[in-house]
């Protein structure tokens, strides 16, 4: 509990702010409802049910450099990025995570008062950093059906805007924007931060843009394709100018010695990693077309590795707490536009198949209520 008076110390805007609700841990399950972590079936947070390469695992018992401090201008990793994306390396800054590029880029363009611009239902980390950074954020909501207005993003751009920021696929509706309304975007010129976190399952993206648009920026992430969420580890790609003043101000050495050992061993052995990646998306196509089947759930399409579903009834919160009471872990979001959905990650077929027979009979249970 707060000792009294120490609220004085931290910044008045901050005082009511909110954590980000991270996902469900399995030590939290073993507390609550004593279940067995490896009784738990986590399908909550988007992370690869196969996990990383067994190059990974391999190179992380072997490497005898952690007593050592990493290489801060992750020369081996942007080498092997420029291959992977065909751009310059001088483009690419890791970071750990996306999230924390999200946080640099925010710092290192947006003063107090200035505006970025969100499309809500969206990653929650956008709205998230820029509050820390005490900017406006402009909220222009999607619609029904988790699209959104072109011409609603041109009549709030002002001269205080710095940013727009847009998942792609976005997360947690699933659904891809057409390249064309990103070049709309682009033609503003404000600066446009496009997240293809979920780009290894869509198989779209806008990294050709970066030669020709010197307002882009692409965000990824190993954690979703390469089974490395636990690591993190993400890398942008920028402007060249860009690129230099965020190697600049982050940390010098946010990417530890584990990290980028992982994502170099992962770029090595991408055809394994994709292959899996394919698997989930044949898996994907196979869960969507089951979930259609059970009475009360209506799956949304998808281009990335999870599955929003709208849930009839105002039944979505009581049907992710019986399952988690199960040891079935999907994520219900308490927010506008989404309070009526649950997302499911794509597990392991088994994991899949105990998921919809569970959801039958609960789903079964609820609407005798």
């Amino acid at each position: 509990m707060e000792k009294p008076g120490m609220a004085q110390f931290v910044r008045s805007d901050l005082k009511s702010f909110t954590s980000y609700p991270a996902h469900t841990s399995p030590e939290f399950m073993r507390e609550k409802f004593g279940l067995n972590p490896e009784d738990i079936i986590k399908l909550d947070a988007n992370e690869n049910p196969y996990g990383c390469s067994p190059g990974v695992s391999r190179a992380l018992k072997a490497d005898l450099s952690y007593s050592i401090y990493p290489d801060a201008l992750q020369t081996q990793l942007r080498r092997q990025l420029s291959i992977y994306t065909a751009v310059a390396e001088e483009r690419i800054v890791a970071g750990a995570g996306s999230d924390q590029l999200i946080d640099l880029i925010i710092r290192l363009v947006v003063n107090p008062g200035d505006e970025i611009i969100n499309l809500p239902p969206t990653f929650a980390m956008y709205s998230f950093y820029a509050r820390l950074s005490r900017a406006a954020v402009i909220e222009i909501k999607r619609d029904d059906s988790f699209d959104f207005s072109a011409d609603a993003v041109e009549k709030h751009i002002t001269p205080r805007t710095r940013l727009i920021f847009l998942a792609n696929p976005n997360n947690p509706s699933g659904n891809a924007t057409a390249r064309q309304k990103i070049i709309r975007l682009l033609q503003t010129g404000v600066l446009v931060v496009v997240d293809e976190a979920y780009y290894e399952f869509s198989k779209e993206t806008v990294m050709p843009l970066v030669e020709q648009y010197d307002n882009l920026v692409v965000l990824r992430t190993f954690s979703k394709w390469a089974g490395l969420a636990g690591l993190r580890i993400g890398y942008g790609v920028f402007p060249v100018e860009l690129a230099e003043y965020m190697l600049r101000i982050k940390d010098p050495y946010s990417i530890n010695v584990a990290a980028q050992i992982a994502a170099v061993e992962s770029l090595k052995d991408r055809d394994l990693l994709l292959g899996r990646v394919d698997s989930i998306i044949m898996e994907r196509e196979r869960l969507s077309g089951r979930l259609q089947q059970i009475e009360g759930v209506s799956p949304l399409p998808s281009k990335a590795n999870f599955i929003l579903c709208r849930i009839d009834n105002g039944h979505a919160a009581r049907l992710a707490g019986e399952l988690k009471s199960r040891g079935i872990l999907v994520r219900y979001f308490n927010s506008p536009g989404l309070d009526s959905c649950i997302r499911i990650s794509v597990g392991k077929p088994v994991h899949n198949e105990i998921l919809l027979d569970t959801l039958v009979e609960i789903m079964a249970e609820v609407s005798q209520c």
